[in-house]
This record gives structure tokens, sequence and C-alpha cells, in this order.
């Protein structure tokens, strides 16, 4: 294990070349950079004399030992053992208890929820397998986005519900099924169109795009209560992945 003082640079700005797989992780208050092994571990919180890197030192709401980071199975695993949550990239929680996520290469922020509505920064940095920064890839041809399957009916549908976000609303929600079902009977007037049917197709893309890895469409996922984030997920992945654009909302010119 090898100290970083309190003067190192951030992580997002990369690390020195270094084993592949071997993970930086740092605070205001300094950090530690570990090789890669089966069985390391790296303890992070608030009691400095007894972890490796000590993050929030002056707040009484981060535990004094409040999560670790272990190589297992040849990764880097990040656990919470502490009271409040850890906040990952794309609003993603981790809370005590749950099972260890993984490490990508590259850099990770985390974030410690300590009192009020502080919270306190802990960078990590994995190697990738060319150690340090990840290879410039300059001519590479881009790789798309993956873009997700749908029917006819369904983009019409997720585009009626979803259309707030095709709009880009500052801070956007979905139309409720029965608005929904009433704006798609007047698009489709000779058609039976119900809360009941709306609900019924965006479960199944939900579903479908659940079982296909996308995070956060499952009740278990996002905890309670859940309101409206497994569709607020939803559209913002089909939004992310392009699969609906906002030329998708011509769908709805049958209504002017």
């Amino acid at each position: 294990m090898k100290r970083l003082t309190t003067t190192h640079e951030s992580l997002a700005l990369g690390v020195p070349r270094s084993a592949p797989g071997a993970v930086f992780a740092l605070t205001l208050a300094g950090g530690v950079s570990v090789d890669p092994g089966e069985g390391g571990e790296i303890s992070f919180g608030r009691n400095r004399p007894q972890v490796d890197v000590c993050v929030g030192e002056n707040d009484l709401q981060v535990s004094r030992r409040h999560g670790l980071l272990n190589f297992t199975d040849g990764q880097w695993w990040v656990s919470n053992t502490g009271q409040l949550p850890i906040r990952l990239p794309n609003s993603r929680w981790l809370s005590r208890g749950e099972e260890p996520i993984p490490l990508s290469d590259g850099y990770t922020p985390l974030f410690v929820r300590g009192s009020g509505r502080r919270e306190h920064l802990l960078e990590l940095y994995v190697a990738g397998p060319e150690g340090g920064h990840p290879v410039t890839r300059h001519d590479d041809v881009t790789v798309p986005p993956r873009r997700w399957r749908l029917s006819a009916e369904e983009r019409l549908v997720l585009v009626v519900f979803g259309q707030r976000y095709l709009l880009h609303d500052l801070n956007p929600q979905p139309l409720s099924r029965q608005q929904t079902a009433e704006v798609l009977s007047e698009l489709r007037p000779g058609e039976t169109w119900t809360a009941r049917r709306v609900e019924h197709v965006v479960i199944d893309v939900r579903a479908r795009l659940s079982a296909g890895g996308v995070f956060g469409l499952r009740r278990e996922e996002v905890g309670e209560p859940v309101g409206n984030a497994l569709n607020d997920n939803l559209l913002r992945e089909l939004v992310l992945s392009t699969t609906l654009v906002p030329p998708d909302l011509t769908l709805l010119e049958a209504l002017d």
C-alpha cells in the first residue's frame, strides 16, 4: 500500500502508470494506492487512525468505518459498512448490507452522505490493462449507442407518455397513464385506449430493458417510495440511448 499526500492532484486527471488493476483512493485528507491481489482491502471512514483513507473526519454523520474496497474474483468491489448511503455515478445509491458493486476501469467518484446536505468526495481510479491512462483512440470508429428495438405501437405510446423528455423540459415527468390514453384516443380515434393498455405497454418495455441490463427499472433497485422513479429511469434510458429522439414528436402532429 502506497500513501498519497493531501497535495496529490485529482484522480480525475489520471494516475501514474501502474500495475493493471491497481486502485487509487483519494480524499481531501490524502489517500492510498494498492496493487491488485486476492484479499486486498482498503477501508475508508471518519476514524483516521483506524482506516486506510479518511473521509469526513469532522462530520459525525459519517461512520467511523464507512466502507470497504475489496479485490475479489479479479476486480475491485465497493461495499458500504456505514449508517448512511453512498452515492455513485448515475444517481445509484449503495446502502449498508447491500451487495458490493464492482468498479470499472478508470475514474469513479463516490459521495459519502453526511450531515444536512453535506456529501464527502472519495475519488477512485482503477488502472486499466495498459496501466494508468486508457489508450487514446483518436482515429477509431465511433461506437454507436445501444438503441432498443420498439414496435410501432410501443414507440407511439412512449412518445406520448414521455413527450416532456423529448421537449427537454427542465424537470420532465411522464404523463399519467390516463392522460396518455386520452391523447392516444385523439390520435387513433378508431382504437380503444385505456390507462390499463398504456400500463401494459410501458411495463413490457421496462421489463425487456431491465432484462437487457438497464439498472433502475425494478422496484427493488430503486427502493421505497418508488413514485415515478421506474418510468423516469425508463424514459431517460430511451432518450439517452437515442432510441427516442425529438423528431419522434412528429407522431403527435395529428393533434395539431
